[in-house]
């Protein structure tokens, strides 16, 4: 039976050049490979080694990214090794088959929304109101299912945060910090459902996921295992679980090794063989 790989993607596959964490000295730093360009410029990275063992997953395993990002986001990565059969994104609000949108899924994802939390408009206004804009860069709202901002980290009270975690938290909703970006996301609209919902479809027996922030908690809490990066939200408040591993490394080489546990696990190596 086929082994289902699900994971999140910045900061935990792939890493802008501010997340590469390259501490080693220059001449000894890993070689890359740039994943993602933006507006003409190379954006996303990770190790060529990576690269490889990805492609190498692709033969043993159904990998699924499943991502924060929307769905335009999402395809301006180019990953190496065969176009995934499944992606999510939009943290679970979009269900991609053969690059697209199941439109059942996102149906049955809005029910959900509608019955079970405030609605988006009431957490964007409050956002508005409530975020300084001495250190509030933009306003966004994502797929019409979630809002963020990017902000001045430097300037950003962390009072601010908890508060806006409390009034969210009261009304259904889940508040996540990451980086420069201060995501406000439906309790409901969670990546685990979607990853789920791929698992049945696919026949997968076992379930594999890593992810590095509090949104991908769920994720890593509905796979067999699961692995978390020594960075990141999760890795801060030193999150773990029975069957998710932390891992020491930080930055892109916490990629590559997540992509390397990927493949031992799933062709049933243990840990320490390779």
């Amino acid at each position: 039976m086929p082994v289902l790989v699900a994971s999140d993607l910045d900061r935990t596959l792939i890493y802008s050049s501010a997340a590469l964490a390259l501490t080693m000295p220059d001449a000894r730093a890993p070689r890359l490979l740039c994943v993602e360009v933006h507006e003409s410029k190379p954006l996303s990275y990770m190790t060529e080694t990576a690269a490889q063992l990805l492609t190498d997953l692709g033969d043993t395993a159904v990998f699924v990214p499943t991502t924060t990002r929307t769905r335009k986001q999402y395809q301006r990565i180019n990953l190496p090794g065969p176009p995934p059969a499944y992606a999510i994104c939009a943290n679970g609000g979009h269900l991609l088959v053969d690059g697209v949108t199941d439109a059942d899924w996102h149906a049955s994802v809005l029910a959900r929304l509608a019955d079970e939390c405030a609605p988006l408009d009431e957490v964007c206004e409050h956002l508005l109101r409530s975020a300084d804009p001495v250190w509030v860069r933009k306003h966004r709202v994502a797929e019409d299912l979630f809002a963020y901002l990017v902000v001045e980290r430097e300037l950003l009270p962390e009072e601010w945060v908890k508060e806006l975690a409390v009034w969210a938290e009261n009304r259904g909703w889940t508040v996540s910090l990451q980086g420069r970006k201060i995501y406000a996301v439906p309790k409901p609209l969670t990546k685990s459902a979607a990853v789920r919902e791929v698992a049945r479809r696919s026949g997968a027996e076992l379930t594999l996921a890593a992810g590095d922030s509090l949104l991908d908690a769920d994720l890593l809490l509905a796979a067999d295992r699961g692995w978390r990066p020594g960075h990141g939200e999760l890795a801060d408040t030193d999150w773990t679980a029975p069957a998710v591993t932390a891992l020491p490394e930080r930055g892109v080489l916490a990629g590559e090794r997540i992509v390397r546990e990927f493949l031992r696990a799933s062709r049933g190596r243990p840990e320490g063989r390779p």
